[in-house]
């Protein structure tokens, strides 16, 4: 089915949501054609869009539309079954979901569990599910839409839950900023810098960069946590093994996307403020790792709420040379620091997954903290 074919029979007009790769086409089309609006937002973490869903359907009397990847379905747990439930407010609300991790579909380890139970999970939170596939015709989604409007109607929420490649389209959208400096790059200047460093990666391009950086300079993982999936949540790792191994210094690299979707986290590592710990956030303005589709970090000063919130030292950095002065500085202070550093959206081309499972990175991450 066509992205075209696909809106002609979806007829509601507000849109909210987290980018997710398998939807790119859906993305794109919204980007397209809404842009960034007050009819399509582009939301912190898919709770945010349950607030927000919630908030037109009460001004406005419409159907509110949210599309996010899988793994976001459990940032919708409390706010579905707390707000929009039929016990509750009985808000309708359609939710288009990205299945990764689909049975039989290869995919990265940390979709495999969450492909497994996200029909269940929908279910289970009261909400009708359909799933759209390589093989739904124009005459199936139109019969499973006559379902899905009559759901809503009567002010229930449902779910058409997405496979890989069901939908299609001709155009893609080209995103980008006007930073010049690769995030390779301004990884392999920290690597360069803390050599006897801890580093706690986020999810996606991040932690597999810092992984091709290893390989490349020949060196092992033991140092490396690789956070796959849980986005949002490296810092709080970060931060329990800088309170817990006060004699390392610790790098959290972290992404503007992941750090947005739970900023509360700052909050809590600036009430500790160790004095071991680096965070590190690569901003470049997006949500690269499922298509480059921007994120709200451009209306953010992160070192200004760094330093509201108890980051003791904080550093902006978006060339080679400006990284450089910045690292020399950290390395000559002991205290709870923020860099930001200002990238390119792009990685290469050739950049593979880990070639290490997440339970072997983790054994040999715990060895490596004790050694």
């Amino acid at each position: 089915m066509t992205v075209e074919e696909f809106f002609e029979g979806l007829r509601y007009e507000f849109f909210t949501g987290v980018p997710d790769s398998t939807l790119s086409p859906i993305c794109d089309y919204l980007m397209r054609h809404k842009g960034l609006s007050k009819e399509h937002i582009i939301a912190a973490n898919e709770g945010n869009c349950v607030g927000l869903a919630a908030g037109y359907y009460m001004a406005t009397g419409k159907v509110p539309v949210i599309y996010l990847q899988n793994s976001g379905i459990g940032n919708l747990v409390n706010p579905i079954a707390s707000l929009l439930n039929e016990k509750i407010y009985r808000i309708p609300c359609l939710f288009l979901v990205g299945w990764r991790g689909e049975p039989g579909v290869h995919d990265e380890p940390q979709h495999l569990f969450q492909g497994e139970i996200t029909h269940r999970l929908l279910e289970d939170l009261g909400v009708h599910t359909f799933t759209v596939s390589k093989s739904t015709t124009q005459e199936m989604w139109q019969a499973m839409m006559a379902q899905v409007d009559a759901l809503l109607a009567a002010r229930k929420q449902a779910a058409i839950v997405i496979s890989k490649g069901a939908i299609t389209a001709d155009i893609k959208g080209d995103y980008g900023n006007s930073y010049s400096l690769m995030r390779e790059k301004a990884i392999s200047q920290i690597v360069a810098q803390a050599p006897d460093d801890i580093f706690v990666a986020s999810t996606g391009k991040i932690a597999r960069e810092l992984f091709a950086v290893r390989e490349t300079l020949h060196q092992d993982h033991a140092k490396d946590f690789l956070t796959v999936g849980s986005m949002g949540h490296c810092s709080s790792i970060a931060l329990e093994i800088a309170l817990q191994k006060p004699e390392r210094r610790v790098w959290c690299l972290d992404g503007d996307g992941a750090l947005l979707m739970h900023m509360g986290a700052m909050a809590v590592i600036g009430s500790f403020a160790p004095a071991n710990m680096v965070h590190v956030v690569f901003n470049n303005e997006s949500h690269e790792s499922v298509g480059g589709y921007p994120t709200a970090i451009g209306s953010v000063d992160l070192c200004k709420v760094a330093q509201n919130v108890g980051y003791q030292s904080v550093h902006m950095a978006d060339t080679a040379d400006s990284l450089q002065q910045r690292l020399a500085e950290i390395r000559g202070r002991s205290a709870l620091t923020l860099l930001e550093i200002r990238t390119a959206i792009g990685s290469r081309a050739d950049l593979g997954r880990p070639t290490i499972s997440p339970e072997e990175n983790m054994k040999h991450f715990m060895l490596g903290l004790q050694a």
